[in-house]
């Protein structure tokens, strides 16, 4: 069953309905139906009218049945390992993924998540010390911009891997993909 039939079965709609509500043909609803990947204004136009999110419409069924919570769960836990080292919250739980071939769109995501936060991470951390020096301030708003940030991200960490124990999916999560 392709995502876009389970959401319209959910909500209790026919193809009919579905392209009323949402300004698209019949045979365009059927074709991504029997396996057709949406595009652009089409998958716009379906997840306003279902309202879910653009991935959660392009997201294959079967392949939330082949996720294995153990790894996700440890691929997630792995960024704490190197927190500390430049890319090193990136690197581990890349090398797990591929170790382990749990290569899917949650364990893709963790990792769009912590390359996100390095990014993050060093623009806060460049913007402080520029700050630290046109105000004049200590030398150690530089070190608590970077432990406020560890911890931050220790929470995102921890909190995903509870939401991955509870539901098998991500409560911190990217609308966007880098890999």
């Amino acid at each position: 069953m392709s995502p876009l039939t389970k959401y319209r079965v959910k909500l209790n709609l026919t193809q009919e309905e579905l392209a009323t509500i949402s300004g698209i043909s019949v045979r365009t609803i059927q074709r991504i139906e029997s396996g057709t990947k949406p595009k652009g204004y089409t998958l716009e136009a379906l997840s306003k009218a279902l309202g879910i999110s653009k991935n959660d419409l392009l997201t294959e069924q079967n392949e939330s049945t082949t996720i294995n919570k153990h790894f996700i769960k440890y691929i997630n836990l792995s960024s704490i390992l190197l927190m500390i080292v430049p890319f090193g919250s990136i690197i581990m739980p890349l090398i797990i993924m591929y170790w382990k071939k749990e290569v899917n769109n949650l364990s893709k995501q963790i990792v769009n998540i912590q390359i996100l936060w390095t990014l993050i991470v060093i623009i806060l951390i460049l913007a402080s010390s520029f700050l630290k020096n046109l105000l004049s301030l200590s030398n150690q708003i530089t070190t608590l911009t970077i432990l406020i940030l560890l911890v931050i991200n220790l929470y995102i960490i921890l909190r995903n891997t509870l939401e991955i124990e509870k539901n098998d999916k991500l409560h911190i999560k990217l609308n966007f993909n880098f890999i």
